[in-house]
């Protein structure tokens, strides 16, 4: 594989709890390696049904209040079809159309090019799966 295209597999523990779980820093140390100071755009993605990745402020509540947003608009209870794991898992199920199992950002010089608050994050809804898997890949320009 050519360093145009490098890739790394971040396992994280999410816990048992909703969870909204800062990877900035994880994204910014892939980058000091795999991009070298090159621009190129960063993937970042989680291969699960339940889980997704979003781009937003977190440490001023910001992360507190989407799951508040995410508990209204998606509640754990017993409506929806998908019925296996606990009670209002379905919900999990549905979280991806509202937050993206992925995001790609720009990369220049070498890093990652975020607003002043911004973050990336895992969002993970789910308390029956604790062990999540989130994809990093840094694709250079040319």
């Amino acid at each position: 594989m050519s360093d145009a295209f490098t890739t790394r597999v971040l396992n994280i523990t999410s816990g048992s709890t909703e969870r909204v779980v800062d990877l900035t820093g994880d994204c910014a140390a892939f980058l000091r390696e795999a991009a070298a100071g090159r621009d190129g755009l960063l993937n970042i993605f989680v291969p699960h049904a339940t889980a997704g990745i979003a781009v937003i402020e977190t440490g001023a509540g910001s992360d507190d209040d989407l799951l508040a947003a995410l508990h209204t608009l998606l509640p754990a209870d017993d409506r929806w079809q998908h019925r296996h794991g606990s009670p209002g898992h379905g919900r999990d199920h549905v979280l991806p159309a509202f937050v993206p199992p992925h995001a790609t950002l720009p990369v220049i010089d070498g890093q990652l090019e975020l607003g002043t608050w911004q973050s990336v994050c895992l969002v993970d809804t789910n308390k029956d799966n604790p062990r999540r898997q989130v994809r990093l890949t840094f694709l250079a320009g040319s």
